[in-house]
């Protein structure tokens, strides 16, 4: 059973930038139990929504067009985590943003909510204009 922690949100102004972090722990490596990492945000009164996704054993990254550009999610080396970079903040950003594992899924499919089996309790993200 996989566990995920997020971390590294915050308030700041437009223009700004912001970096979140989430810790995996509880599987045996990618050929286990999680294959990608994704990062997903729900505003108030709206559905949760894939921002970008990341396979844990390569290069294969995935971002939705809303963040192309401006946010960048990486594995951080060796360490067990999984960042997002996020520049050029806007108030429309704000949001709670939750990280998420899967292992089934292919690529094409990372920004949608159901290709995850386990996910964090979330981190807040504000953006002020």
């Amino acid at each position: 059973q996989a566990q995920l922690v997020e971390s590294g949100g915050g308030s700041v102004q437009a223009g700004g930038s912001l970096r979140l972090s989430c810790e995996v722990s509880g599987y045996t490596g990618y050929t286990g139990n999680i294959a990608y990492v994704g990062w997903f945000r729900q505003a108030p009164g709206e559905e949760r929504r894939g921002v970008a996704a990341v396979r844990l054993g390569g290069v294969i990254a995935r971002y939705s067009d809303s963040v192309k550009g401006r946010f960048t999610i990486s594995r951080d080396g060796n360490k067990n985590s999984v960042s997002l970079q996020m520049t050029g903040l806007k108030a429309e950003d704000t949001a709670m943003y939750y990280c998420a594992a899967g292992n089934a899924q292919p690529s094409a499919l990372w920004l949608q909510a159901a290709s995850y089996n386990w996910w964090g309790q979330g981190t807040q993200v504000t953006v002020s204009s």
